[in-house]
């Protein structure tokens, strides 16, 4: 007995001198590690990585940059029912414990000693808080030691609720979404505020392994985890029992979705994108910025549908080229369904247009399938548009057959109609002439297949749609609305031209003789615009011109600068026609009115030229005259389809460039500019008949009949220094016992205003432009039935 006394202290004194160094050891790691530990600013000064974002003008997402999506909430913002969620089943102690469960920490010990093997468990709030900032997943004992000296030092650094709060927007949830309120959103769609608790209970069940119990992923796994969830709740009296019934039996909701960006904004994202990135650098995608833009996000899906109608509308007129391309079908079975999802992955989709394979091609019917096995059948009208390419006379490129892989259109009511992605491309901008502030922008017709903004980054010929301008230039040099200028052939010689001799043509190779002015313009005569620069100077016309911001360096002072042969991006006509709109200031356009960080703090914001800024480019008055002169286009000239709009405000200008190849229309009241542009990246014609009136026109109209819809019209005032008189018109009758004006004339009835300088009263400026040649009397100056002169054309 002595001897066993004997060994019972030994062992004892043993025990006590391993625990005393174990204890020491603890004592030194804590002395050696505490001190090194991370700072705690990263907590305390709290900024998760939140992507960047772009909002409308009136509050709509447009985009989103970043790989974490995150939507930041406060604690007081999150439940009460989620906030207990999550501490029943991640850690129900947690307001009690001072960041280590240490019944957690034994039993999980217990467990590793038995099994050999270090398995997680036992992980409060606070330690999984230090090892989603601090540490990495490894399970080795070292980490653990340094994450429960984290959590001391967490727990000493914050509150309870900050560390919940900070839980709430970290940690990681599946599909991409990081924290509890972005949750919300790709699983239900909705706020955390709109969710019940079976909803709230499957969330809190999901950090616990999100690949696991993501119900997208594994609806089965989702809905034990839940079950759990709401058993831990009830267990711990956070719910009723009534509660815990009804929502233990409720179905398993959830739904792929998240707040989607606006898919009519890319151009728009892609332009925001590049300016932040060229302040914030790669950061722009982690600091939670908040992007609003000048947008109006209904006039922006409006000018995205208008795109996609006029590009599809052109490419229906110019026929159907034949399938993308063809695949071999496999028997039918799991090889022919594999091989259609792979050719119709590869061809992409493009919003409206979905790619097909056909699985059967008769000369009156097709059947077709789309992924999941989906089979179409397509007859009567959704097969007009390539009735042809389905016969027998159809050569092989075009022909449609089994393999052949298609493009559908939803034609309402269950129903489809083969289409063709298009070629062409188009684009459109609109902006406020006052401000500059852009409404909407569209770049291009499919922003997937071509990143290049033609509304920004395209120089293309802008054609007639340059000819106000010249005619701006023109006033200021004494010409006057009804100044009469010839009409018909004339040749520049190659020593005025600089190279070879010049004979500009009209675009219907016809001549109307002497005409005013304004029915020049309204009738975009290209030779009346040529006998113009010819009689201002090219040199005057080109510096006068240039004050509308263009580029010189892509637009010279030639004479064909009089039609428009230089260059010029969609942006910067809108930018030139707001002159017109603006009484002759120019604007700048801009995009961004603010950023703001993740905390709403504002850390940008848009300011606008004071008034001593404010370029005024152009007379007042000759910017009145022209819009004057402009709204004759819609009236009688080139743009007379946009009467449909309905409204008398409308002034604009029709473009087309040689051979077709650009196609613009550029329009415009006191209150909106707007351009469109139509043609191919790489230039080429678009065809014989096809003009701006025709190609680009619909565009604007379609945009421009959302865009104005419910404002009054709004045409500027006359400004100081003008003289109206009316031109035209019938006198009218004296009424019984009306004297006669004071001049002796009867008053005019119809007949329109026209305006003067009141330095060039009543048109007695440049009253003719024209050669050798002298209008017969026959010719009235506003008739257009005259006899086009004959001849060899003046050479001058």
């Amino acid at each position: 007995m002595k001897l066993i006394s004997i060994w019972a202290k030994y062992l004892a004194a043993l025990v006590f001198g391993l625990a005393l160094l174990a204890g020491l050891i603890v004592l030194l790691f804590v002395a050696l590690t505490y001190p090194r530990l991370p700072s705690m600013d990263t907590l305390t000064d709290y900024r998760p990585k939140v992507p960047l974002r772009v909002f409308s003008s009136d509050g709509y997402l447009l985009g989103e940059f970043g790989e974490e999506r995150r939507s930041v909430v406060k604690l007081a913002q999150v439940p009460k029912q989620l906030q207990q969620a999550i501490l029943a089943a991640e850690d129900a102690n947690f307001y009690e414990h001072n960041g280590i469960d240490w019944q957690g920490v034994l039993r999980s010990a217990y467990v590793n000693a038995t099994t050999g093997a270090i398995r997680g468990g036992a992980s409060t709030i606070t330690m999984q808080v230090a090892r989603n900032f601090f540490q990495s997943r490894e399970q080795t004992m070292l980490r653990k030691a340094n994450e429960a000296l984290l959590s001391f030092k967490i727990e000493r650094s914050l509150t309870k609720d900050q560390i919940l709060e900070v839980y709430i927007n970290h940690i990681f949830l599946g599909e991409r979404a990081y924290g509890f309120g972005e949750a919300s959103f790709a699983y239900y769609g909705r706020p955390l505020n709109e969710l019940n608790l079976p909803e709230l209970a499957m969330l809190a069940g999901v950090p616990k392994a999100p690949s696991a119990f993501n119900p997208i992923v594994n609806p089965q796994r989702a809905k034990t985890r839940q079950l759990y969830v709401l058993r831990r709740m009830r267990e711990l009296e956070m719910i009723s029992a009534n509660d815990f019934e009804v929502a233990s039996k409720a179905p398993l909701t959830y739904q792929r979705t998240r707040r989607e960006a606006s898919k009519t904004a890319h151009y728009i994202n892609e332009m925001v994108r590049k300016q932040v990135f060229d302040l914030y650098g790669e950061n722009a995608y982690t600091l939670g910025l908040n992007v609003t833009t000048t947008i109006a996000a209904g006039e922006q899906d409006a000018a995205y549908a208008a795109i996609r109608k006029g590009v599809l509308d052109y490419d229906r007129r110019h026929g159907y080229r034949g399938p993308e391309g063809y695949i071999t079908l496999p028997p039918a079975g799991k090889a022919r369904d594999e091989a259609i999802d792979a050719a119709i992955e590869k061809a992409g989709e493009s919003d409206d247009l979905l790619a097909a394979v056909v699985i059967e091609a008769r000369g009156t019917k097709l059947v077709v399938s789309r992924p999941d096995k989906e089979l179409i059948s397509i007859e009567g009208d959704g097969l007009r548009f390539v009735r042809r390419a389905l016969s027998e006379q159809a050569s092989a490129a075009e022909r449609i057959r089994t393999g052949a892989i298609v493009r559908l259109s939803d034609a309402g009511k269950g129903s489809y109609r083969v289409v063709q992605k298009p070629e062409v491309e188009a684009a459109l901008v609109s902006l406020e002439p006052d401000s500059g502030a852009i409404r909407a922008l569209v770049g291009g017709f499919e922003f997937a297949e071509n990143q290049f903004n033609h509304a920004t980054q395209a120089q293309r010929q802008p054609g007639s749609s340059m000819k106000p301008f010249l005619y701006s230039a023109a006033i200021e040099k004494g010409v006057t609305a009804t100044t009469i200028i010839d009409d018909y052939p004339i040749t520049i010689s190659a020593s005025k031209t600089g190279s070879d001799e010049w004979e500009p043509k009209n675009s219907d190779d016809q001549y109307k003789g002497p005409m005013s002015l304004r029915q020049g313009l309204a009738l975009s005569r290209n030779t009346v615009s040529v006998r113009l620069i010819q009689k201002i100077g090219v040199q005057y016309a080109h510096d006068y011109m240039m004050k509308f911001g263009f580029d010189p360096k892509v637009n010279p002072a030639v004479y064909a600068l009089a039609l428009g042969a230089g260059g010029v991006s969609p942006l910067q006509l809108a930018a030139a026609y707001s002159v017109f709109a603006n009484g002759g200031v120019r604007p700048r356009p801009y995009l961004i009115t603010r950023i703001t960080d993740q905390r709403g703090v504002e850390v940008f914001a848009h300011k606008p030229p004071t008034a001593a800024e404010s370029e005024q480019v152009i007379d007042p008055r000759n910017a009145f005259i022209m819009s004057n002169l402009l709204r004759e286009s819609v009236r009688s000239g080139t743009a007379t389809r946009a009467q449909a709009l309905k409204r008398q405000d409308i002034a604009g200008k029709t473009g087309t460039t040689n051979d077709a190849v650009d196609a613009w229309f550029a329009g415009f009241n006191a209150k909106l500019v707007a351009v469109a542009w139509v043609g191919y990246s790489t230039p080429k014609s678009l065809g014989e008949k096809e003009n701006g009136g025709g190609a680009a026109l619909p565009i604007w109209m379609n945009y421009m009949s959302t865009a104005l819809k419910g404002e009054p019209s709004a045409v500027p005032a006359r400004p100081d220094g003008l003289i109206a008189v009316r031109v035209g018109g019938t006198p009218k009758a004296l009424e019984p016992g009306q004297a006669l004006p004071a001049d002796g004339q009867l008053p005019l009835e119809g007949g329109y205003m026209e305006y003067f300088y009141s330095e060039y009263p009543s048109g007695s400026g440049i009253s003719y432009i024209g050669g050798d040649y002298k209008p017969p009397l026959e010719f009235a100056p506003n008739s257009l039935d005259g006899a086009p002169p004959t001849g060899e054309p003046q050479k001058q």
